[in-house]
């Protein structure tokens, strides 16, 4: 049942009239240089703001083993991230709605070069319509709106009328794990919302992604005796050009994949570190480069872990030295699947007549071959887990930034969602 108009225009109007406050405390929570493994005081801010609304607390570590036994969980490395998670639970007075996942992640990419950015990257600033700042868009934006939902809905009296568990989670960047241990602590909701930034829209899909190192031993010489020895990254190209030979043919199976048909490049290997040798004028006795690679929905991480490994035997096979001192390849972080979430729901309807109310146009779907944490919930709640967010651009670059007006849009569309999903109460 749509959500009665006059009270449709009250809550829309209080997000406006907080939208002020909304961007002050995104700007908090831009200035965390959040990064991974740094995390703890962004969170302990995030509990203060939890607390603040009167919420139940659960703070909380990664159980390394549960998440290890679980099909979903991804390794551990020495930089997994050690900050807690923190859930805020908001009860109602009397259960009478659906009940609703709130989550958002607090850790962000490297900033990079300082000198490649405009304006320092955790100094948070609004130019005409953009809001800049590392992890702004990825997804702090997104996370102030969790918060803004409840106080738009406190200024007109109201809360909602069903549980709403709000996660503030880590490791969303590398493994996925922090997701994975709310749902293996025990929380459900009859529907998720996480709001990334999504270009406003829903994603019907989005790709499982696999992370791995590859450790390459060289035999080291003088350089003045080069061709005796082995450069273990020269070495490294060779089998960095095999791992691009895998990417194109997993991206010709896209036509088995409707859904990623018209992607033109679905399945996207990075090199995304590289680092080798010792010293200039020594031939290299070792290198190793972190890649991440795509997978498409429906297919198993433990069968493209697979590919990886036997493309990297494959091309060792060809070397002298390789074959017979092969580069060790070690999994150190996403192993996770894709999902697709199905139309029909119940759910996803509130969001499209939340979305139109709120911005005057139908609700759109994109698939996006990138990781999202709603995979925890399509894949083992198997209940509506809907990512939808604001307009963004740079995301991972310099000068990270999203649109404030599209932020404002969501918001609307956010608690909209919240007062109709949820139903309300008076406070």
């Amino acid at each position: 049942m749509s959500l009665d108009a006059a009270l449709a225009a009250k809550i829309l109007k209080a997000v406006d009239d907080n939208f002020d406050r909304q961007m002050a405390l995104t700007a908090d929570l831009v200035r965390f240089a959040s990064q991974r493994g740094a995390e703890g005081p962004c969170q302990d801010f995030v509990q203060g703001q939890m607390e603040q609304r009167g919420w139940v607390i659960d703070r909380f570590a990664m159980d390394e083993a549960a998440i290890g036994r679980h099909p979903g969980g991804s390794p551990f490395a020495p930089e997994h991230s050690k900050a807690p998670i923190v859930v805020g639970i908001h009860r109602p007075k009397q259960e009478t709605g659906r009940s609703l996942i709130l989550q958002s992640h607090v850790d962000v990419v490297p900033p990079g070069p300082a000198s490649m950015w405009t304006r320092p990257a955790f100094e948070p600033h609004i130019e005409g319509d953009w809001f800049y700042g590392r992890g702004g868009a990825d997804m702090k934006a997104g996370h102030a709106a969790m918060f803004a939902v409840f106080d738009a809905l406190k200024t007109i009296g109201l809360q909602p009328a069903s549980t709403v568990t709000v996660q503030s989670v880590v490791e969303e960047e590398a493994t996925g794990n922090g997701a994975l241990q709310c749902h293996l602590r025990g929380y459900r909701a009859d529907a998720v919302l996480i709001p990334e930034p999504e270009e406003e829209k829903l994603i019907r899909a989005n790709a499982g992604v696999l992370w791995f190192r590859v450790e390459v031993a060289g035999l080291p010489v003088h350089v003045s005796h080069a061709g005796s020895g082995q450069n273990a990254i020269e070495a490294a190209f060779g089998l960095i050009a095999a791992l691009r030979g895998l990417e194109a043919d997993w991206n010709a199976k896209k036509g088995e994949h409707a859904l990623f048909a018209d992607d033109p490049h679905p399945i996207n290997l990075n090199i995304g570190k590289i680092e080798g040798g010792d010293w200039a004028s020594s031939v290299p006795a070792w290198c190793s480069f972190d890649c991440r690679i795509a997978i498409y929905p429906g297919e198993r991480p433990e069968a493209m872990q697979r590919a990886v490994e036997a493309t990297i035997q494959a091309a060792s096979r060809n070397d002298r030295f390789l074959s017979n001192n092969p580069p060790r390849v070690v999994w150190n972080g996403f192993t996770t699947e894709g999902y697709v979430l199905e139309p029909g729901s119940e759910a996803e309807a509130t969001l499209g007549r939340a979305h139109e109310a709120a911005t005057g146009k139908p609700l759109e779907t994109m698939v996006t071959p990138a990781y999202l944490d709603t995979r925890v919930y399509a894949l083992y709640d198997q209940v509506p887990a809907l990512c939808y967010g604001p307009i963004s651009e740079n995301i991972h670059g310099f000068d990270e930034r999203f649109s404030v007006a599209s932020m404002r849009r969501v918001t609307r569309t956010m608690a909209l969602f919240v007062a109709e999903w949820c139903g309300v109460e008076p406070i």
